[in-house]
């Protein structure tokens, strides 16, 4: 087992205003935790790359890849000087200098990662770049995201190695609508998917197609009530059979964030990493590819992030002989 954490130099880069939730700080407080708890020393690491500009036809349209190319160059041709001019792909969705090769980067540093679990026995990447994915959609921005990193991976890895099945997990608090959007129908991926509703962006209940399996959970729910209600995931991971299993990993779930209001804790992340874990193990050679989704409470991202990551590292203990 070897966990490789890929990061993006320009994720700090994309910074559209101090006060916006998600911003560097949730990189650097995840680095904290990291050094805190030692697996800064045990993991891996790697650089991402920015992501070749065809690949991003895996999971938008051209039209939309060609207009976010269009409003970035604007901010360069504009104001060379002033690196907090913005300019809004959606509500709250911006571009500044630096966000779009954040952005690449982070499609890139999935599919990376993806290239390296492929390549080996028993390995897991984690990909602590921003921006996150999981809500841009085949035609646009939104809820933060420009592209949609998951999506994308999950098509670069059928294409790329020629597999046939491949799983997508999103456990963040809000629904994954884009990746939804994105993957519905596709009867090669799989994706299990559990978040608050109703609740932003008021979307996964009823789905899209039969290849998605949602899991919408009532504002308030504890750790308990969370583990109930996906525990079905797993059987049914495990007939599907996928040959790689992707995460979005979102942990604004965290009874500690304020963005939402689920109740999980470090412990309910830490289960669900394990048992997912398993379902590599017993399906893919624990083939496992996790980016970072959402998460605003620093303490508690950092904190969540360490839990994920050791429990990526599950072994099932050898008998003794």
């Amino acid at each position: 087992m070897t966990i490789r954490i890929f990061r993006g130099k320009a994720s700090i880069k994309h910074d559209v205003d101090r006060t916006h939730p998600e911003s560097p700080d949730r990189l650097f407080a995840i680095d904290d935790q990291l050094l805190a708890s030692g697996l800064e020393m045990v993991c891996e690491h790697a650089d991402a790359t920015p992501i070749a500009k065809a690949y991003l036809t895996l999971a938008h349209s051209p039209t939309y890849i060609d207009e976010v190319f269009t409003q970035a160059a604007k901010i360069d041709e504009a104001a060379p000087s002033n690196e907090q001019d913005v300019v809004w792909l959606a509500e709250d969705t911006g571009l500044v200098k630096g966000s779009l090769t954040a952005a690449l980067e982070s499609a890139g540093a999935a599919c990376l990662a993806v290239d390296w679990v492929m390549q080996g026995h028993d390995r897991q990447g984690f990909c602590a770049t921003r921006p996150p994915g999981h809500h841009a959609t085949y035609d646009s921005a939104m809820g933060f995201c420009i592209f949609n990193n998951i999506a994308i991976a999950a098509r670069y890895a059928l294409q790329t190695y020629a597999l046939k099945r491949v799983a997508i997990v999103d456990f963040d608090v809000h629904h994954g609508n884009g990746t939804e959007h994105i993957v519905a129908g596709d009867q090669r991926i799989m994706m299990c998917s559990s978040f608050q509703h109703p609740f932003y962006p008021h979307s996964g209940s009823p789905v899209l197609a039969s290849n998605i399996l949602s899991v919408p959970i009532d504002a308030g729910a504890t750790g308990e009530v969370f583990r109930n209600k996906v525990a079905h995931w797993f059987a049914a991971l495990t007939h599907f059979k996928p040959e790689l299993i992707l995460l979005s990993a979102g942990f604004d779930a965290h009874a500690e964030d304020p963005m939402a209001h689920l109740r999980l804790t470090e412990d309910d992340y830490y289960w669900l990493s394990v048992e997912l874990k398993k379902v590599a193990d017993t399906c893919c050679e624990g083939r496992i590819v996790s980016a970072l989704e959402g998460g605003y409470d620093m303490s508690a991202l950092g904190r969540s992030v360490v839990a994920h990551l050791k429990g990526l590292a599950y072994q099932v203990a050898k008998p003794a002989l």
